[in-house]
């Protein structure tokens, strides 16, 4: 693989394309361009959905790694190459345009930037997982309380499955933002985000920040053993609730 020199283009017209990583199980790509001079753009497109894989992360976090290794300092946007789906401690700035529809796994990836913008007339972001009848992970709920520290929003989220458009996800502090890449662009500039990661301080920064979901992410067997724990419990519980009513019943009987 080689990486082209890329030169600055003004916005709208054709981007050069320093790399791009193949996503193995569906043939798709992630594709990084510079809109901007310091501006990373990695466009993920992988059919049907931009689905989160194991596939899908590693071409991710290899990209991420050539970024961080082979350009200057500066910020990365992720953003979906299919329009109806867009699907911690980095050193450098990340903002998610989230484009599309952002569910379960896309919604986490979503969350795990610094910033987001989102698409102001389509998509939705929503952890579906009530509905399919699985537990949200640990480190997900970790993540979701620390970016976003709205209990009435988490409740609406997790015991609901509740889709936040793009208003009303700004409205709730979930994006900072509503629009496409010229609002991310400004993002940039208004923040002064380019600059921000020349320093190792922007990462070390943020891994204090969000120690409670890196530990969450990193003690994943102590979460297992954790709930393993709280299910005996409760089995446990219900099977003596269950003989008090037992016992209620015969007596009512008599």
């Amino acid at each position: 693989m080689s990486l082209k020199v890329v030169e600055k283009t003004p916005l709208g017209s054709r981007k050069a394309i320093p790399f791009t990583i193949p996503i193995s199980s569906t043939g798709g790509t992630i594709a990084c361009t510079i809109p901007e001079e310091q501006v990373y753009v990695l466009t993920f497109t992988s059919a049907p959905d931009n689905r989160v894989t194991i596939p899908f992360i590693k071409a991710l976090m290899l990209s991420l790694d050539i970024i961080e290794h082979r350009f200057p300092p500066g910020v990365v946007v992720t953003t979906s190459g299919i329009g109806k789906f867009y699907s911690n401690g980095y050193p450098m700035p990340t903002i998610a345009l989230i484009n599309g529809h952002a569910f379960g796994a896309g919604c986490f990836l979503g969350l795990a930037h610094d910033y987001r913008i989102q698409n102001s007339t389509r998509g939705f972001n929503c952890l579906p997982e009530i509905d399919m009848g699985v537990l949200i992970p640990t480190a997900v709920q970790a993540m979701f309380k620390q970016k976003i520290p709205n209990p009435i929003v988490f409740r609406d989220v997790a015991l609901e499955g509740r889709r936040f458009g793009g208003p009303e996800a700004l409205k709730m502090g979930w994006v900072d933002g509503l629009g496409g890449m010229e609002e991310v662009l400004k993002l940039v500039k208004e923040r002064k985000l380019a600059s921000r990661g020349v320093t190792s301080a922007w990462g070390g920064i943020k891994e204090d920040m969000y120690s409670e979901t890196l530990a969450a992410m990193d003690d994943e067997g102590a979460n297992g053993r954790w709930r393993n724990e709280i299910e005996r419990v409760k089995l446990g519980k219900t099977k003596e609730s269950k003989a008090k009513v037992e016992k209620w019943e015969k007596g009512a009987k008599l």
